[in-house]
């Protein structure tokens, strides 16, 4: 194909995956409010079982609340549409390889949106209840000092670091995927993995260390499964890796 008809492929994939997304944001704006009380449901819970009966979060800018919903659509349209979003590059790249290459990369295809669903499920349902609580420990509602100490997140700052770490579970639980293609092509293998396997698990904590809030929880329950998924990835690696040639 001329580079002109791939630039103008390019286009057609670009268009239909910016379609995609603004259908999605749409429609996750109109349900942005039951995506609020989704995402804001961990909190809620750990908030009742501290002896708070009503929880809320509160917003201190008069433009908070709205933009705080367009921030919940745009997370919502993103991960819906993620899915026809990997089908529009699979379709520009697809023409351009063997039969061979098709077969072995769609596994991954398939493997990329299951692995961020996964992540995204660990922390929603494991990490949040346990780091919420954690925070909420800190309360003090007698005040020692007769100031009682209570927690009142703000609606903002809080969807903020859920997506945020909805995201970094969902993508750092692509790294089977991403070794083991690298593995594929004979960038790496297994016995390399192994080789840095120490490295690879104080590396794990650092990542852990950057993308999660500063409490030893959330920080843990993000490298222990990154540790695990680095072991499914040297078995995969041993299994997808170019064998050598016997002369």
């Amino acid at each position: 194909m001329p580079l002109l008809e791939h630039l103008i492929e390019l286009r057609r994939r670009l268009i239909w995956s910016a379609v995609a997304f603004l259908g999605c944001f749409i429609v996750a704006y109109y349900f942005s409010s039951p995506l609020y009380y989704f995402l804001a449901e961990p909190l809620a819970a750990v908030l009742r079982e501290t002896g708070n009966p009503d929880p809320h979060l509160i917003y201190t800018q008069l433009y908070e609340a709205f933009f705080t919903k367009i921030k919940v659509a745009f997370f919502g349209g993103a991960f819906v549409s993620f899915p026809i979003v990997a089908t529009q590059i699979w379709l520009f790249v697809a023409p351009g390889l063997y039969r061979s290459e098709k077969r072995a990369l769609l596994p991954f295809l398939v493997a990329t949106p299951v692995l961020f669903l996964m992540g995204s499920a660990l922390a929603y349902y494991f990490v949040f209840p346990f780091a919420w609580k954690f925070f909420a420990s800190f309360q003090d509602p007698t005040g020692a000092g007769g100031v009682p100490i209570e927690l009142l997140p703000r609606v903002g700052e809080y969807l903020d670091l859920v997506m945020k770490l909805i995201f970094a579970f969902g993508i750092t639980f692509q790294l089977p995927v991403a070794l083991t293609l690298l593995a594929k092509v004979g960038i790496l293998g297994s016995a390399q993995l192994r080789k840095f396997r120490r490295y690879a698990y104080v590396g794990m904590f650092v990542i852990a260390a950057i993308l999660a809030p500063p409490d030893v929880i959330t920080q843990t329950g993000l490298a222990l499964p990154l540790i695990a998924l680095y072991e499914i990835s040297i078995l995969s690696a041993r299994w997808v890796e170019p064998k050598p040639v016997e002369v």
